[in-house]
């Protein structure tokens, strides 16, 4: 029987997305474990490391890279550093898988690419939904024909202000800051997961043009979007995304329009998906593993290990940043 490769890897950044999202999928994959963790605060990184039996833990990035004992980054930080990191990394011999997006600007991706290319060093991208249980069956619906031949894609997002957004000063949520988080305020995170699951099921979006505006007044970034783009199919597609609605136009839906039906899902509420067509309503409720990073990161894994291929990448993750960029209007 063949032995694996052992992939070790560092955590830099253990904040709440390590928890239950991510990290203990590192150590459900044969072959992989977390051996050293990073944070700016030495208590979080004790606590981190104390609670979850990790070896060795940081206060600096640099030293955690240098550790001999690991050979892979995990980088769970906001995405003001994932370039910054990303690269260290790569040029330390080390891939890494970063959070998504993968960084806060286009151009910043682009840095990114350039590095992985000229090290022979991969990163990959958070982008856990392509490979959820719930998303691919989305995908096979559409690829099954039963709604036809799809004319266009509405995405819908919608919810209310959160108790810390009028909060100032240190306590101001990272995703307001728009140094941190790339701008855009909660778009920037959360829209990147559905514009870039579309672009997985229906390929890269080459045009986008959007509005964007502060309606609310709670915060100083923007809250409120609205986009049109087209993919290379030819397929278009609009969206709007608010963030200090009231609770009563609360709303996660994608819809999916074809000449013979339709389908309607959720992103982040994973609500069961229908399927409309003449033969009437279909429901399928398709649940996802406890630790939704689970799929990807066993791929990435299993990658590093020769066994598989991860496509999931700073190439693919680009395009994301660049349907966001113009749709914030930065270039």
């Amino acid at each position: 029987m063949q032995t694996l490769p052992q992939i070790r890897w560092g955590f830099i950044g253990c904040g709440e997305v390590t928890e239950r999202k991510s990290g203990p999928a590192f150590r459900l994959v044969e072959g992989s474990d977390v051996v050293a963790v990073m944070s700016r605060s030495r208590q979080r990184a004790e606590s981190y490391a104390s609670r979850h039996h990790i070896a060795r833990h940081y206060t600096d990035a640099q030293a955690l890279i240098s550790d001999p004992e690991v050979n892979a980054v995990y980088i769970a930080t906001p995405p003001s550093s994932h370039a910054t990191y990303a690269i260290m990394s790569m040029r330390a011999g080390k891939p890494c898988y970063v959070e998504k997006p993968l960084a806060r600007s286009y151009d910043e991706c682009m840095r990114v690419n350039r590095i992985s290319e000229l090290t022979g060093v991969p990163c990959y991208v958070a982008y856990y939904r392509r490979y959820l249980p719930y998303f691919n069956r989305v995908k096979e619906l559409v690829r099954s024909g039963q709604i036809g031949r799809l004319l266009s894609v509405q995405v819908q997002f919608h919810v209310p202000p959160r108790e810390l957004d009028t909060a100032s000063g240190a306590d101001m949520p990272w995703r307001l800051q728009p140094e941190v988080a790339g701008g855009g305020g909660y778009f920037y995170d959360l829209a990147s997961h559905q514009l870039d699951l579309l672009q997985y099921m229906f390929g890269v979006i080459i045009e986008a043009e959007g509005f964007c505006c502060n309606m609310g007044g709670l915060y100083r970034v923007e809250d409120t979007f609205n986009a049109c783009f087209r993919f290379d199919s030819g397929l278009t597609g609009s969206a709007s995304w608010c963030f200090v609605a009231h609770s009563s136009a609360r709303k996660d839906r994608i819809l999916l329009v074809g000449d013979k039906g339709t389908i309607t899902f959720s992103v982040f509420d994973y609500k069961p998906i229908k399927l409309y067509t003449e033969q009437g309503v279909k429901l399928f409720d398709v649940p996802n593993p406890p630790h939704v990073q689970l799929p990807l990161i066993e791929k990435v894994v299993r990658t590093l290990q020769g066994q598989d291929t991860c496509d999931c990448n700073s190439l693919s993750a680009t395009p994301t940043n660049w349907a966001m960029d113009r749709i914030l209007g930065k270039f």
